[in-house]
């Protein structure tokens, strides 16, 4: 009897509990590091992962600031406040996943800036800043004139907008119809080199002349040339052999096949094709990562190529070779100019310095500076007076490295990167640093303070294809240029110019 009483007690209650179910909310870890028993709770479809109904504003914020743990088979709706289950769709295919769900929620980011850009929301770079300051500061000499310039092109920056550029060239094919890929500026900014990936596989090399880039009128002139294509390309930099930026150092990939090619500027032209000079030096190569032209007169007319597990100096008028043995494949280069030096950063993190006068040595002895970042070295760049070193790794971080102590002294925080080789873009006139991440965000930091004064969304949806390519300069065009930066990603390239 009673047995059947309690029996009938159990089942009226649990009745009872499941007709009544609510799922408890979420709750941040108190001060005593004690978490509420999520686990206990079968997971529902939804599950409700935000406050009741009951409507406490400080539960709410507290809800909105808290790290929302993942759940193994579900996802979590920060609109709808709560979980939902992952469910396998048809033939085991399910459109519904992790990485869709994270594009998605970039996209509306990206799209969300973007229409803050157009309406003109700017915020100032630090608080309290703006011109009429710094002029007052200026004038009663609380301001030096290097940081009046740096800190009004950090208000400039800030304020930059962005407007469409339209390409020019002789041939009506080649303008906006291949997908930008990289662009390099000389050093006088007058012109960038471009490589765009053309549809049936390969590249097409070119030219932009950016004299007619002004503030009324936004155009420019592209040149190509057909007979040097359909060679993929890891890294370019400009070399000058008979004159400032006269010549192009190519890097291709293995497959296309591998070549070092040095290329004259003016073969990209639009003088008769008949007038041209041909290509200067080429030479078969395994698998090359980087490229650096050597602007110190103890080591003239020499190009050095990072490949897999060593370094190859070449003279590209005696020929003459040097080959440096390292345990990594080299992804970055850049060579000093008051000293001979070669600078390298490797695929296994390690940063270091060749001095090119010395003949090939085995083992590393030859190794003068070395630095290690935790990550991949994509990325590396010498300060003017060459004290110090800009790296940037896979892991995102970008490090400014005293060569004199061989300690990093800033860190400068915000980039997103894991596995892409992106450049690094210092300016130590306008006091800035740019760089473009694997997110396909522009972020503008301070070099002084690391800062970070602007991020800048792409204008076309993030892809892996589609990370855009960055020249800054304050002289777009030459020495009368305007300005600003150039953005090229897919088709299309921009001008965001200072308001």
């Amino acid at each position: 009897m009673k047995r059947n009483y309690w029996r009938g007690k159990e089942k009226h209650g649990w009745r009872n509990r499941k007709h009544s179910y609510r799922p408890h909310r979420y709750r941040r870890p108190n001060h005593n590091n004690r978490t509420e028993r999520l686990e206990e709770e079968e997971p529902q479809t939804p599950v409700n992962a935000g406050p009741s109904s009951s409507g406490d504003p400080s539960s709410s914020s507290l809800t909105q600031n808290a790290v929302v743990p993942e759940l193994p088979g579900f996802y979590y709706d920060s609109e709808k406040n709560r979980y939902f289950r992952l469910l396998p769709g048809h033939n085991n295919y399910n459109p519904l996943t992790k990485e869709s769900i994270q594009y998605k929620a970039m996209e509306c980011k990206r799209l969300r800036l973007l229409e803050e850009e157009e309406k003109q929301k700017k915020k100032t770079p630090r608080a309290g800043l703006n011109s009429s300051v710094l002029l007052q500061k200026r004038q009663l000499g609380l301001l030096s004139s290097t940081s009046y310039c740096r800190l009004v092109h950090e208000l400039k920056v800030n304020c930059m907008q962005r407007r469409k550029i339209e390409i020019h060239s002789p041939d009506s094919s080649v303008a906006g119809t291949n997908n930008f890929k990289i662009i390099v500026a000389d050093v006088a900014c007058e012109r960038i080199f471009t490589v765009n990936d053309v549809e049936h596989g390969g590249c097409k090399y070119g030219i932009i002349n950016l004299s007619g880039l002004g503030k009324e009128s936004l155009t420019v002139e592209m040149y190509d040339n057909l007979y040097f294509t359909n060679r993929k390309v890891n890294s370019v930099c400009w070399a000058s052999l008979t004159h400032p930026d006269s010549h192009l150092c190519l890097m291709g990939i293995a497959e296309t096949p591998g070549c070092a090619s040095l290329l004259p500027a003016s073969l990209f032209s639009s003088t008769n094709p008949g007038d041209r000079p041909g290509m200067l030096c080429s030479f078969k190569i395994s698998t090359a990562w980087s490229c650096a032209w050597c602007l110190n007169p103890q080591a003239d007319n020499c190009f050095s190529t990072g490949l897999t597990r060593r370094v190859l100096v070449t003279n590209v008028v005696t020929g003459h070779r040097q080959t440096f043995g390292t345990s990594s494949d080299v992804l970055a280069q850049q060579f000093a100019t008051q000293t001979p030096m070669l600078y390298n950063g490797c695929r296994s993190g390690e940063i270091f310095s060749i001095d090119v006068r010395q003949r090939n040595r085995k083992g590393q002895s030859w190794k003068t500076i070395r630095l290690f970042h935790d990550s991949a070295v994509t990325s590396i760049r010498l300060l003017e007076a060459e004290h110090y070193l800009m790296a940037a790794d896979m892991a995102g971080k970008i490090k400014l490295w005293d060569l004199r102590t061989a300690k990093c002294v800033k860190q400068y925080k915000g980039h997103h990167n894991e596995y892409a080789i992106l450049p690094l873009h210092v300016n130590e006139e306008e006091g800035l640093l740019t760089a473009v991440g694997q997110d396909c965000y522009t972020r503008i930091w301070s070099l002084q303070d690391a800062h970070l004064l602007r991020t800048i969304p792409s204008p076309h949806p993030s892809s892996k294809d589609a990370i855009p390519s960055v020249v800054f300069s304050s002289r777009l065009g030459g020495s009368q240029g305007v300005p600003g930066l150039l953005m090229a990603v897919k088709q299309d390239l921009y001008h965001f110019s200072y308001n």
